[in-house]
């Protein structure tokens, strides 16, 4: 390097193989500049809210914060900072590094789940989907599962296109994909955790549509849904509590103090909270605690009764923004690997959201899936925050010019 190559930025001398030539590499071409901050910022304030939310709804609730009314929302808190540190550490990496990580990632994943069905395994609301871990900490496989079926899948199905041999994948590629997914579905389906089966299929389609599949394979999954759902309810395979699940949402008035209750108390809370909200702390509903597991599953009503519709409406804005950037990644990806992986993501988050936020206005059935983002939950919080790092770690991946 000479002397006609230093700049007043600090700057290093990079090779361009495209180019076949040496450049300069200043902070223009930094990974912070790289990162997309409107994605960051969204998610950032949207845990710090959930982190608000929280400690409303479990402040008063002394059978579970043990005397402390900061212990939830502590915890929250130092959950989103091992989630930023999983985010910055995925950055890192680079989701192409991860791409060679995958098998291992898979089979993790996939032990994981498996040691749930082992006396490890512990039951929560009626789901025996929790891992036990010494010192009082609990996991939940089905969530890392959402990532690494993007990852696995998006490896199988992007192989030959980026490679140049195939335009779109072939059919013996989706079914080699699907063969991948179809392991950790079935064993978080013997759980069972009927909610996180549902947000994998809709990973699942997700994947298969950015990948250029067939349109036969969609209608075909969709279509085997459909039977494999009413198959499922005719054989009798679901729980009580499940089939009582969906017993109350077709029927709002059934037993409105038993399997309809938390529906009700949830229609109650956001009802009640007008356009303003009653004010943070301050909801009838939040601070006589009648909203069961509202830390977590219906962390929405705290916002509805408290923030109002203006407050919930909030929430659900930062959701789309998020969801806006992630479809931008998708599309402007240079390769195929790297959308089908923001593809999957987007179905996750996408679905996800909607399914929490509908059950609590009665127009989804209650699946026990945690609000991304907002709700009280480690493992909940650490995925979407590991997503979040491929999210960037793509858009990271573009080439300057290709960045806006």
């Amino acid at each position: 390097m000479t002397s006609s190559h230093t700049s007043r930025a600090f700057s290093i001398r990079r090779y361009t193989p495209e180019l076949g030539t040496w450049g300069k590499l200043t902070a223009r071409d930094s990974v912070l500049r790289k990162l997309d901050w409107i994605l960051l910022l969204s998610c950032l304030l949207l845990s710090l809210i959930g982190s608000l939310l929280v400690f409303s709804a479990t402040r008063n609730r002394t059978e579970l914060n043990k005397g402390d009314e900061y212990y939830f929302f502590l915890h929250h808190l130092l959950n989103l900072g091992i989630g930023l540190a999983l985010a910055g550490g995925t950055i890192w990496l680079g989701h192409r590094t991860l791409r060679g990580a995958i098998p291992v990632l898979y089979a993790l994943s996939v032990v994981l789940a498996l040691l749930v069905l082992t006396p490890l395994g512990a039951t929560i609301n009626g789901s025996r989907s929790w891992l036990a871990i010494p010192g009082g900490f609990s996991l939940q496989p089905a969530e890392f599962a959402k990532i690494t079926i993007s990852l696995g899948m998006a490896m199988i199905l992007a192989s030959r296109v980026d490679a140049g041999d195939r335009p779109y994948p072939g059919h013996r590629t989706v079914v080699q994909a699907l063969g991948l997914a179809a392991v950790p579905v079935g064993i978080i389906l013997l759980m069972p955790d009927l909610g996180s089966v549902m947000v994998l299929g809709a990973v699942i389609l997700g994947v298969l549509l950015a990948s250029g599949a067939s349109n036969r394979w969609i209608l075909g999954l969709v279509s085997a849904g459909v039977v494999g759902c009413v198959a499922i309810w005719q054989l009798g395979l679901l729980d009580a509590y499940q089939i009582a699940r969906f017993a109350a949402f077709a029927n709002p008035s059934l037993d409105p103090a038993g399997v309809g209750y938390n529906t009700n108390q949830a229609r109650i809370a956001i009802g009640g909270g007008g356009l303003t909200g009653s004010g943070l702390f301050h909801g009838s509903q939040t601070t006589g605690q009648f909203v069961p597991e509202q830390q977590t599953d219906f962390i929405f009503t705290v916002a509805g009764e408290e923030l109002g519709f203006l407050g919930a409406g909030l929430i659900i804005v930062l959701l789309g923004i998020v969801l806006w950037r992630a479809c931008r990644i998708a599309r402007e990806s240079t390769e195929l690997y790297g959308t089908i992986v923001a593809a999957g993501i987007i179905a996750w988050f996408a679905f996800q959201a909607f399914e929490n936020i509908g059950m609590t206005l009665g127009i989804m059935p209650v699946t026990g899936l945690p609000l991304p983002f907002v709700s009280y939950g480690g493992t909940s919080m650490f995925a979407v925050w590991i997503a979040i790092g491929l999210l960037q770690s793509i858009r990271v991946g573009r080439p300057m010019s290709a960045s806006r």
